[in-house]
């Protein structure tokens, strides 16, 4: 038999307490992939990312009440990742004495010697540039460069337009190619 995810019935099921636990467990089974990938382009390292992930499923099923189908279930969760990854690092900053408003430099920092990390140079500088960017672009620039994510999607997760995403993703694009010639 051939394991589906039906979205509407595991919903269903997440709100009937008999059938929760199992139905739960199918969205982490679903999800984990694709939020970790996520989560781990904002934190970088594997480790964060990894109790960012189980933080994110941690507050997802006890807030599974407040759920109610209105969003896609996967929305829900981006905006869960988003918030508990945005959470992690301001808690890094305060770790590192660094103001909120400093950008995410640090991070890249610890990203080579992050043993799971398997990027060259290049992957480097690219996240080195990336974190300088403003956290909303920042934010935009990683779920459509590589969760390749539609902007209508994003509008829906973010709450922005898709307009002013689209106007985000340029300029973070223009700004990461300014990062790259300024340090050739």
């Amino acid at each position: 038999m051939r394991n589906s995810y039906d979205e509407a019935l595991i919903t269903e099921q997440l709100h009937h307490q008999d059938t929760a636990r199992e139905a739960f467990g199918k969205v982490i089974q679903h999800y984990s992939s694709q939020l970790y990938w996520h989560i781990r382009r904002m934190v970088l390292d594997h480790d964060d990312a990894a109790d960012v992930l189980q933080n994110t499923f941690i507050k997802a099923w006890t807030s599974i009440d407040n759920f109610r189908g209105d969003a896609k279930l996967s929305t829900w969760l981006y905006k869960i990742a988003i918030n508990e990854s945005i959470t992690f690092i301001n808690k890094k900053k305060a770790q590192n004495n660094l103001s909120l408003d400093d950008d995410d430099s640090f991070l890249a920092e610890r990203l080579e010697s992050d043993e799971w990390f398997d990027g060259d140079a290049a992957q480097i500088k690219l996240q080195r540039a990336i974190a300088t960017l403003p956290e909303k672009q920042r934010l935009v620039f990683r779920m459509r460069y590589y969760d390749e994510m539609k902007y209508e999607d994003m509008s829906e997760i973010l709450g922005t337009s898709v307009g002013a995403l689209k106007a985000s993703y340029h300029h973070a694009v223009k700004k990461i190619e300014a990062f790259f010639a300024e340090h050739d």
